[in-house]
């Protein structure tokens, strides 16, 4: 039993110090961006703000992580609802059991068509939108529906845009959000263990090729994001030109995916009749 608690504590510390040094990634940038950000740093509300922010994204991740194995289960989903389906895709490093709370709200809310698909960080970019494109017809063939609904969080997000705007699947997809997604990359990509890591480095060619590729009309595209992410660097590469841009602040990059208001502006989102 001893063994089991240390290394538990040793996992729990490990986590915390790689958000911790994420964090202070984020903070180095940002410092040097804008050096009046430097007064009052030491501060009790600044030091018990960014206690919290550190505490709130380890013990998300810790959660996530702990989950991951639910998420490698090949358990199939029923398709027997009338809804639009609505399709989670998982971050980088993720499984689809990161979405298990927000699935259940989404449930507990009246959207009974949410489903889930796993994307492998080994497969290439174009096997996993192939993925998404197969899982997409699938569902509005079952259901007798024209289209479906696509929430991405981090590189699920990029994965649903090369859909969007590259693969030709707008006319299919009614609302498209995306969660922490790197649209303009981050600056800690060249960490990602995995090479969908470099499509995110800011300024790739793949990220250049969906920044020049107008946005579909045909499916409307919101991008939630944090000003405290700690993994989109610098966070203004969440925003997304042309796409309704939903901006908060006190969220990690993880942590996000259990935040009431995001699951507040989702169920609006989904809710809202197109014009």
């Amino acid at each position: 039993m001893a063994t089991f608690f240390s290394l538990l504590a040793l996992f729990v510390g490990a986590v915390a110090a790689v958000v911790s040094l994420t964090f202070a990634m984020a903070w180095y940038e940002y410092a040097n961006r804008d050096p009046q950000l430097l007064e009052n740093r030491l501060a009790p509300r600044r030091l018990l703000f960014a206690t919290a922010l550190i505490a709130v994204e380890t013990a998300c991740l810790i959660l996530t992580i702990l989950l991951q194995p639910l998420g490698w289960l090949n358990r199939k989903e029923n398709i027997s609802s009338e809804q639009q389906p609505i399709i989670l895709l998982h971050g980088l490093f993720q499984s689809p059991a990161c979405w298990l709370w927000l699935k259940l709200c989404l449930r507990r809310r009246g959207f009974s068509a949410v489903y889930t698909i796993a994307l492998p960080p080994w497969k290439d970019v174009e096997i996993l939108t192939e993925r998404l494109a197969k899982r997409v017809d699938e569902l509005r063939q079952a259901n007798g529906l024209q289209k479906a609904h696509l929430i991405g969080h981090s590189m699920g997000g990029i994965i649903a845009r090369n859909y969007l705007q590259i693969r030709g699947g707008a006319h299919k997809i009614d609302r498209c959000l995306l969660i922490a997604t790197p649209n303009g990359g981050s600056k800690l990509a060249p960490f990602a263990l995995s090479s969908l890591g470099k499509l995110l480095m800011p300024g790739s060619a793949f990220l250049q090729r969906l920044a020049t590729t107008p946005l579909p009309a045909e499916a409307r595209i919101s991008t939630i994001y944090s000003r405290h992410d700690n993994m989109v660097l610098p966070y203004e590469h969440a925003r997304l030109d042309g796409a309704h841009n939903i901006e908060l602040t006190g969220s990690g990059h993880t942590s996000l995916l259990f935040r009431r208001r995001v699951l507040h502006s989702i169920v609006e989102l989904l809710k809202e009749e197109r014009l």
